[in-house]
């Protein structure tokens, strides 16, 4: 289904109140040159013949009565992304199509509507109720459909010229031979369109005579398990949208339950009656499906909401969505108590996140990276996180607790330069090395260099004569990357 709105950015101007009434001639004007252009316009003055592309003055010198107001692309996309995201109450899968027109899948939606016929006119009446023009159309390809509501008409080849190109030069070419129409093309020779107008032009006939399937990138992903719920009459009160929350994780748990899978993310959207729609979310440090622990969480998340939920006429629909799943089976408490304690932590976890928002608590992370600075980074609390290496039993770590940020120059005295420390000078002081483990050798990325350059590490785990351990390395191989290698402190050991 596609819905042109072809008076979009007058219409949403006039549905504030400090512009004029639908009744008087409205102008949207952009300077092109020097002059002002009128770029779009309501009915009013459409109907006067002031039409886009027409100059400011010669309106004026026309129609002398005409309101005026820059011409705001950038409101009208948002505009667009606003009606885009109401219109998920009909389909999850919408795309905007800009300047003016939704694109909705409606494939096995319509019967939910009482039929294709009902779902256009519940579209073209809600709306109609927020000042909108709508133009409806239905296809197989959003190409056709859309051109049909761009353009009018039941057939794809009466469309005229401008539904298969927006070049003027395309549609001259056209007319001179002859052609008028999208279905008088379509009886030409393909090989002789693309050879005159390339192959552009050819997928373009083959999308709007709905000869080539084309997928639809709608604005949110679809989820693999959802819930809705509607109203006969709209909701306004708390503890009704608590209630069908309730009901809505009801379903969504049996869902969860019958793939043997858990929630990370849960998104919870509601519709407003005037075409509003209110989006909260929750996610989980692990996957979650218990309907009393997500019910607190998104209580915790609303109570703690910066701009709180306004229904205003009430919700007429809502509908949780799960777009991040993973596999949870059946859990089995062990008597020590462990696991209930590794759950309540992940259960606080998930209360703090919540209230706090996502990406407020933080923890080290491991990454994919051999150099030992590069190895960790602070993530969000709650993301999947790698396991960190063990040392074997009875071994000491191999990686220090703090790593220095940058590694400190240090003076070192080693009996051959490529040899391992046997004293060395930190912050104004002399320590002496009783203990030595080594070298571990690092090279450097050099498939990250455009140049290939780098040096090689050599790291040395110390101890000194008052039992402290330090991590040292050496920059450089002897005479083969420098002739001059120079020492660092890299971090200590507890």
């Amino acid at each position: 289904m596609a819905l042109a709105l072809p008076l979009l950015p007058a219409e949403r101007l006039t549905r504030a109140a400090s512009r004029p009434d639908a009744e008087t001639p409205l102008l949207l004007v952009a300077s092109d040159r020097g002059r002002q252009i009128i770029r779009a316009a309501n009915q009013a003055a459409l109907a006067q013949g002031l039409t886009p592309g027409l100059a400011l003055a010669d309106a004026r010198a026309a129609v002398p009565d005409v309101a005026v107001a820059p011409f705001d692309p950038d409101g009208d996309a948002a505009c667009l992304d606003w009606l885009a995201r109401g219109a998920t109450r009909w389909s999850p899968l919408v795309r905007p199509c800009p300047p003016h027109g939704l694109l909705i899948d409606i494939t096995g939606c319509a019967h939910l509507f009482g039929g294709e016929a009902s779902l256009v006119a519940d579209a073209v009446t809600r709306l109609a109720r927020l000042g909108f023009t709508v133009q409806p159309a239905l296809a197989a390809t959003p190409a056709a459909a859309m051109a049909l509501a761009r353009f009018g008409g039941v057939r794809v080849d009466d469309l005229p010229l401008a539904a298969l190109s927006e070049l003027e030069s395309v549609q001259q070419a056209l007319r001179r031979a002859g052609l008028r129409r999208v279905g008088e093309v379509a009886r030409l020779p393909r090989s002789a369109i693309a050879s005159r107008f390339g192959e552009a032009l050819v997928a373009a006939l083959d999308q709007l005579l709905q000869a080539t399937p084309e997928p639809l990138n709608p604005l949110l992903p679809a989820a693999p398990v959802a819930a809705q719920r509607r109203f006969a009459q709209p909701v306004a009160s708390h503890e009704a949208v608590r209630a069908g929350l309730q009901k809505l994780l009801l379903a969504v748990q049996v869902k969860l339950t019958a793939l043997g899978q858990g929630g990370r993310r849960f998104a919870l959207a509601l519709y407003r009656a005037d075409g509003h729609v209110a989006e909260v979310a929750v996610e989980t440090a692990a996957p979650q499906r218990d309907v009393a622990v997500l019910l607190r969480l998104f209580d915790e998340r609303i109570a703690a909401l910066n701009d709180p939920l306004d229904p205003g006429f009430g919700y007429d629909l809502m509908r949780l969505a799960v777009p991040d799943t993973a596999p949870l089976a059946e859990a089995q408490l062990g008597l020590d108590g462990g696991a209930l304690a590794e759950t309540q932590l992940t259960a606080l976890v998930d209360r703090l996140s919540a209230r706090l928002g996502r990406g407020r608590l933080q923890r080290l992370a491991r990454a994919d990276s051999h150099i030992p600075e590069q190895a960790s980074f602070l993530a969000a609390l709650g993301e999947p996180a790698a396991d960190w290496p063990r040392p074997d039993p009875g071994e000491p770590p191999a990686r220090p607790i703090r790593l220095f940020d940058p590694p400190q120059p240090i003076e070192v005295l080693a009996e051959v330069p490529d040899g391992p420390p046997r004293r060395f000078r930190w912050r104004a002081r002399v320590h002496d090395v009783t203990a030595h483990e080594g070298p571990e050798r690092i090279a450097a990325q050099w498939w990250r260099r455009k140049d290939g350059a780098g040096l090689t590490r050599d790291y040395w785990r110390v101890e000194d004569g008052e039992g402290r351990r330090y991590w040292l390395f050496r920059h450089g191989l002897y005479e083969r990357e420098t002739a001059a290698p120079r020492w660092y402190i890299h971090g200590l050991f507890a």
